[in-house]
């Protein structure tokens, strides 16, 4: 709840009491509306991205300048971004770029990757050079210049924008300024079914009411009951509201210091201190500028304006970012009660355990006293987490000493951290040590061995943040103490006190030309913007769940199992059953037809049932017998037992909490593929491929080395969650089914094998898809059966929409995989022979996971010509949620492990990594390992323009300057290349059909098997269709995808839906267009309409169907041979990062890409996709965690926990270019499939990473191979860094952090 922006509104307040003050006294703020309370809205204004513009009346600029710079593709998360930028202009009319980046920082996007939408809404910037506003350095002071290329083409220039007029906007409601004026406050009281709401209005009636109801919470941002109440189930029989108490807000400066209301938003204590620290003297606001750095990185500015003062410190997480400064700073808070008011330190006798303060339950706290700073004091604020922004910490701390008058004699010390325990943890025998004594290494190094006794958990950290204080301090000792003191930082060390670079400068995207000659109506070629863009904009785009609600409409919710494996001994539904709403709970003995899903050869149960019903099956698959359905047990937590129909969706989510389910746990669950290999627990066949001679080829190296790297999973992360409706017609058993998926053909059948009627009854229906990335394939199909089923009992509407956690839970994600490797290579640097073993962690059912550990073994070589090759490749059974699909398909964890071998090699040899790539690279045309022909000549074209555009040379040797240079920033760049198989090897999964209509008027009706996620498949086939028909786009509209119209697709994936439905659609318009010539020979000088007009009474059809064969794709196992994709895309791409050895963040400086795409049909929409594919690449690479419990259980449920690429994230400088001159003959119009290939070149940044990791190990004595597992997050980066610090934490106590959850895979 909270985490993703996607539902951001802007609240507006009218306030009364400031209607006579200089600044506005009306208050506009974006809020999440999945966490704001209705019943807090009294009096408030709500703005909704609907109510600033359409597309039938007016659009308002900040909607036209996301669209029109290609800033949406599924678009999902787009209105969240248009409400934050446009809250942020309602306040502030011409932004500076950081403001921009501070607002977008609460909203996530998983397809884009930001790029455009930061260039769209840097139009609105004051100046062009709006980096050096307000007293910023320079943005191309991040260690590269500008590029010297041809002026960077844009979509639209900025004057065709609108411009924005701030004098247009919305007024607020003058009956809310009448009401706000006239009417007198009273308590307000809400009822529902099991909480009341209370909104008192004076302090007095607040205290009345925590004195009556000690137990209820104070809600003020909901921030923290909010997702309580929603996602775990917790109820509150009251709840008060005191956002209406004035006392709570009120803020009073004084000479010690300055009282804030503990009712005040993050937001609003921001501005407070802003204005302390700009006229306060410096010495003063030590304790105020810390805390300030903490406010600009809690929560996304979202949360900073709800989320409270007095609830964070209430509250009392253990990671709390505030804490440990107040406590450090002095501060200290008043608490209230209907019996008195005492003022207490925040201190560490303040928070005595996890979620638990010194407050009485009937007590509240008013306010929170920020003294001024002594002089001779020093405080500061550090935070170590996931992400750079809007992410919770792992580990934070607020630190302050003060030292005699003039000296460096410390006189006070207070260290506190958070994170590293059950609540905020004071230092104190660290503090102690150095009390009285000098400010120095010795007295440091004394300070640090107490410290590691003092802080166990995350010790190294808490150790590196102690160090980056005390070099803060001297920096400060240096600049304030006259005549200046011994001691001074040395340069090497001065890195340690600078921030990584954090300015987004101007990106250059290169298109491609179009045809010579080619006609200007014929779009083909041009960089058109997505033709959805300002519907998705708007808010008008409609997907699965925006469908209107229907009489009779009911809700489904899931029952999944709490055990990992277990035989389930009883369900118990009567307490279901007897909760308000609930029409009916089924299980797996209600399913009418068959009880499993087949996907690929490979069955899979819909659900799980009780031991007593067992019903069992064999089939043969893969030469091997499987079971295909068992009511006796669960393998996996999260897998679904029951499913509970109510009419409300609360309703059916208490119901089922309700129900009870009684399990007998089974021994030796399985859960990493090592416990998979030992008992042999495989999904069958493990696949294996050879060429060369690799014995021999050992025997003849100069070196061998053996090695092995980790890659965790993935989580798909689209914005719109698994979402379907089914809608029973009422006879002959009809299903009108409307569900967000990649294949509706699958959804179809399997909606019609679980209710046993023919496929002809069911009717599959994909307007649009909010992101998919292949998780909307084989489990989507398994969740709409059952909402079919529940529709099919009931005879009434049913809806399922999945929330984020539930969704995570059910539906897995990609195939964490272990490869381990043998590598044989000469001094030169030439690999002469490989032998590599995939092991991928598959779940607890097949699913696709066969067909990804074959694509791992075909993309083993990725681009380099390796003699002598061997792979073997294990999809491992385990008691995981099964795995699935994702965008790249085991190829981006099948290359990780060759360009891990690649980096080794380098490193035992110590030259650049980019001179063995290029070594090994194939040169010329080739045979790979499976014996398919091809040429490299654009693999090569891409890798040396990129070492080119990059600048890679000169850089490297900038960057050996700048490592040498600098003890705790170290710098690394990284050259990747990549080629790609762009179809289905499995041949029949390449076909594809169209229907396209022409009407009376001259309009042109599409439909085609695709289905529209993002990726721009709409707009590219109504290109094609305007080329083939020669009418203008205007008169072309695409339809949903639908199999009554279009039967038996084929799932859009693979980065084939272009290809293949682009065919198709192409034939039925070729087709069209012959009909038609004689009609346009007979009348040259007519218009399309009157052909067409011609053509209807000349009964000559105008709907046609096309039909695309597809290549004949296969690949035998037994030969190990065949043409398994249908041609290759080749990319390459070079980043540079700067990395805090101290901390392991870092920033992605810049990041060229070139990549080969054929002749783009779009090139706007192409490079859309090249950008979010390596975002997203990146974050798989460095961020993106799963973390599951002992016994199985998903800990990472939600953007709270599991984090994704934000727009801090985005590479200060992101060029991409479109290899030009290139052509690919087995694709539409010479063009190529790019949805996929791209992401693994997000593995640049974590290889820059182990470049400057390396530079670090350097200086710690260190060299050669080392391990670095994947995701590269900051903790790993800093822990493989080897630093003093790392290096004091006794090596036994290294893993006992982590022993909480598994190491996967």
């Amino acid at each position: 709840g909270g985490g993703c922006g996607a539902c951001t509104v802007m609240v507006s307040r009218y306030d009364p009491h400031t209607k006579n003050h200089p600044v506005s006294f009306t208050h506009h703020f974006s809020v999440n509306a999945c966490l704001m309370p209705v019943c807090q809205l009294d009096g408030a204004a709500v703005t909704t991205v609907e109510g600033i513009g359409n597309t039938k009346t007016r659009l308002h600029p900040v909607q036209e300048r996301i669209a029109k710079a290609n800033g949406s593709q599924c678009g999902f998360c787009t209105p969240g971004m248009v409400m934050s930028m446009y809250t942020l202009l309602r306040n502030k009319p011409k932004p500076s770029m950081e403001d921009i980046k501070e607002t977008l920082a609460g909203n996530l996007c998983r397809c884009t990757g930001y790029r455009p939408i930061i260039d769209g809404y840097r139009t609105f910037c004051e100046s062009e050079n709006c980096c050096q506003r307000n007293g910023n350095s320079c943005c191309m002071t991040n260690g590269s210049g500008p590029l010297e290329s041809a002026e960077n083409p844009e979509l639209s220039g900025k004057e065709e924008f609108m411009p924005l007029d701030p004098t247009q906007e919305l007024i607020f409601p003058p009956e809310l300024i009448r009401m706000a004026e006239s009417a007198k406050p009273t308590t307000q009281r809400f009822r529902g079914e099991r909480m009341t709401w209370i909104s008192p209005v004076s302090l007095n009636e607040l205290l009345q009411l925590k004195a009556q109801h000690p137990q209820a919470p104070i809600v003020m941002g909901n921030t923290n009951i909010g997702p309580d109440i929603k996602f775990k189930g917790v109820v509150h029989p009251i709840i008060i509201s005191a956002s209406r108490v004035r006392e709570l807000f009120e803020v009073e400066h004084k000479p010690e210091g300055v009282c804030v209301g503990a009712g005040s938003s993050l937001s609003a204590v921001r501005s407070v201190l802003e204005k302390s620290v700009s006229s306060l003297p410096e010495e003063h606001t030590q304790t105020m500028a810390a805390l300030l750095d903490q406010l600009g990185r809690v929560g996304g500015e979202q949360i900073r304006n709800v989320a409270t003062l007095g609830g964070n410190i209430a509250s009392a997480y253990p990671n709390s970012d505030l804490n440990p400064v107040l406590a450090a700073g002095r501060c200290s808070v008043l608490l209230l009660s209907k019996d008195g008011k005492r003022e207490v330190l925040l201190n560490k006798e303040f928070f005595v355990g996890f979620g638990k303060t010194i407050l009485k339950p009937e007590e509240i706290l008013l306010s929170v006293f920020i003294p001024v700073s002594r002089k001779g004091e020093v405080v500061r604020a550090f935070r170590h987490a996931p992400r750079k922004e809007n992410a919770l910490a792992t580990v934070n701390a607020g630190m302050r000493v003060w030292f005699e008058e003039g000296s460096n004699v410390v006189k006070e010390m207070s260290v506190y951290y958070g994170g590293v325990g059950p609540c905020t943890v004071s230092a104190e025998k660290t503090a102690q040590q150095v009390v009285g004594r000098s400010w120095n290494e010795e007295t440091l190094c004394d300070a640090y061995k107490e410290l590691v006794d003092d802080v166990t958990l995350g010790a190294s950290l808490t150790l590196s943040l102690l160090f980056k204080f005390y070099l803060h301090v001297l920096q400060h000792l240096k600049d304030t103490v006259h005549p200046p003191l011994e001691g001074q930082i040395p340069p090497e060390q001065l890195s340690a006190v600078e921030p990584l670079p954090n300015i987004i400068q101007p990106s250059y995207r290169e298109f491609q030309d179009v045809l010579e000659g080619q006609s200007e109506q014929d779009p083909v070629g041009r960089a058109l913007w997505h033709r959805s863009a300002l519907s998705h904009a708007t808010g008008e785009a409609v997907y699965c769940d925006d469908f209107p609600h229907t009489d009779g409409e009911l809700f489904l919710s899931m029952v999944t199992s709490t055990r990992a494996h277990a035989k389930i001994t009883h369900i118990d539904v009567s307490g279901a059953l007897s909760m308000p709403g609930v029409v009916d709970v089924f299980t797996a003995d209600d399913i009418p037809g068959q009880k499993f899903r087949s996907f690929a050869g490979i069955k899979e149960e819909l659900m799980a049932g009780e031991e007593k019903s067992i019903f069992g099956g064999r089939t043969l698959v893969f030469n091997y017998n499987i079971l295909i359905f068992t009511c006796a047990q669960v393998t996996c937590v999260g897998q679904m037992i029951c499913g509970v129909v109510a009419d409300t969706k609360q309703h059916a989510k208490l119901a089922a909490r309700a129900l009870r389910i009684s399990y007998e746990d089974l021994p030796d669950p399985i859960f990493t593929v090592e416990e998979a290999v030992q008992k042999h627990s495989f999904f069958l066949p493990q696949r294996k491929l050879e060429k060369g001679d690799v014995s021999r080829a050992f025997q003849e190296a100069d070196q061998v080395h053996e090695g092995e790297i980790r890659l965790g999973g993935q989580e798909h992360f689209y914005m719109e969650t698994q979402s379907m409706l089914v809608i029973p017609v009422g006879e002959e058993k009809e299903m009108k089914v409307f569900v967000s998926t990649q294949h509706p053909t699958m959804a179809q059948e399997a909606v019609a094998e679980t209710l046993g009627i023919p496929s002809n009854r069911v009717s599959s229906h994909v307007k649009r898809v909010g992101g998919a990335f292949g998780g909307k394939v084989t489990k989507t199909s398994i969740l709409v059966s059952l909402t079919a089923l529940a529709a099919w009992r009931t005879g009434r509407p049913v809806r399922c929409v999945l929330e984020r956690g539930e969704d995570m839970l059910i539906t897995g994600a990609r195939h964490p995989v272990l490869g381990k490797y043998k590598v044989g290579f000469m001094k030169d640097g030439r690999i002469t022979a490989a032998d590599v073993q995939y092991y991928a962690n598959a779940g607890n059912t097949a699913d696709e996971s066969v067909l990804v550990a074959e694509k791992i073994l075909l993309h083993m070589d990725n681009s380099y010509n390796i003699p002598n090759l061997r792979g073997q490749s294990s999809a491992c059974k385990t008691n995981l949620p099964s795995n699935t699909a994702f965008r790249g398909f085991g190829v981006p964890q099948s290359m990780l492990v060759m360009e891990n071998i690649i980096n080794d090699v380098a490193l035992i040899l110590n030259r650049p990594a980019e001179e063995i790539r290029e070594k090994n690279l194939y040169k010329e045309p080739s045979l790979t390992h499976y014996k398919m022909e091809f040429d490299p000549e654009n693999l090569l074209r891409c890798w040396m323009e990129c070492k080119e555009k990059s600048e890679l040379e000169g850089r490297q040797l900038s960057i050996a300057q700048f490592n040498q240079q600098n003890r705790w920033k170290k710098r690394g760049i990284s050259m990747i290349p990549i080629k790609y198989g762009i179809g289905f090897a499995e041949g029949f999964l390449n076909q594809a059909a169209a229907l396209v209509h022409i009407y009376k008027d001259g309009s042109v009706l599409v439909s085609h098997g695709g289905t529209e996620m993002g990726q721009g498949i709409h707009t590219k086939l109504q290109q094609v269709a305007s080329r083939e028909l020669n009418v203008p786009l205007s008169l072309i509209h695409i339809t949903e995808t639908a199999t009554s119209s279009v039967p038996n697709t084929c799932p859009s994936a693979a980065s084939f839906g272009t290809d293949a439905n682009g065919m198709a659609v192409k034939d039925a318009c070729e087709t069209l267009y012959k009909r038609l010539e004689p009609i346009r020979k007979q009348d040259p000088n007519g218009t399309w309409k009157s052909w067409i007009s011609k053509a209807f009474f000349d009964k000559i059809s105008l709907s046609a169907t096309g039909y695309y064969r597809g290549q004949d794709l296969y690949m035998d196992w037994e030969k190990q041979e065949g043409l398994p994709y249908a041609y290759f895309t080749y990319a390459a791409c070079c980043s540079e990062v700067e990395l805090d050895c101290l901390t392991g963040e870092y920033r992605t400086i810049r990041t060229d890409l070139v990549a080969d795409i054929g002749r783009s049909i779009n090139p706007s929409i192409d490079i859309g996709q090249i950008e979010g594919a390596f975002m997203q690449g990146l974050g798989l690479y460095t961020m993106e965690e799963l973390k599951f419990s002992p016994s199985g259980v998903l800990y990472t449920r939600g953007p709270g926990q599991y984090k994704i690429p934000a727009v801090c994230d985005v590479p200060l400088q992101f060029n991409v270019y479109l290899l030009s001159g290139s052509h690919n003959p087995h694709a539409i119009y010479s063009s190529k499939g790019i949805g996929e290939p791209t992401l693994f070149l997000g593995s640049s940044v974590f290889f820059a990473l182990k470049e400057a990791v390396a530079a670090a190990r350097s200086d710690s004595g260190l060299s050669g191979p080392f391990p670095l597992h994947s995701p590269a997050t900051p903790e790993r980066a800093c822990s493989a860094c080897s630093t003093r610090f790392t290096q004091m934490i006794p090596e036994a106590e290294t893993g006992s952090a982590r022993s909480w959850a598994l190491e996967l895979p």
